[in-house]
């Protein structure tokens, strides 16, 4: 593992610890939940479907995720790594970062109904939320670096929006 590598994963992992989430079951997203996602430069890509719910006065957030069938062996167990830097954001706030607790599911035309993986925030649920859309957000990032006696070979993860395809 580089060295790279190895400080991106103490910097996802300290993240995580800061946040309280509080594992809520499963439950099917709504009829029109948010879509984001994105491409990796070498084929294939990410989609995220996400909803928010009133759990007990607190931000409940339910999601699923899915990734293309065919994609480059060097986009493979990647996944985490991406999941782990996206965010579902309420205007301008994160609710949730780290999208690690959600299911992954086949990829699909629509994702409404999906049953969902869902963790309750410490967020206080606010008048009007049931009438706001939440985005899904991921940021671009190197997915692989690899080199060998040919030339390097580079692979990013651009946020182009959904990008399992189906």
């Amino acid at each position: 593992m580089s060295i790279y590598k190895a400080i991106s994963v103490a910097c996802l992992s300290g993240l995580a610890a800061c946040v309280s989430l509080e594992p809520a079951g499963v439950a099917r997203l709504g009829s029109d939940p948010a879509l984001g996602g994105g491409t990796y430069t070498s084929g294939g890509g990410i989609t995220v479907a996400a909803d928010l719910r009133n759990q007990g006065g607190r931000t409940m957030v339910c999601g699923v995720w899915a990734q293309s069938r065919q994609q480059s062996i060097l986009t493979k167990l990647v996944e985490r790594k991406v999941l782990g830097t996206g965010a579902v954001f309420l205007g301008d706030e994160a609710v949730v970062r780290g999208l690690v607790f959600m299911r992954e599911v086949e990829p699909r035309a629509d994702y409404g109904g999906a049953e969902a993986q869902c963790v309750i925030t410490e967020r206080p649920w606010r008048a009007g939320d049931e009438t706001r859309r939440p985005t899904v957000r991921i940021p671009g990032q190197i997915v692989a670096d690899e080199s060998d006696e040919n030339g390097t070979m580079i692979v990013e993860f651009r946020p182009t929006g959904p990008g399992a395809g189906l």
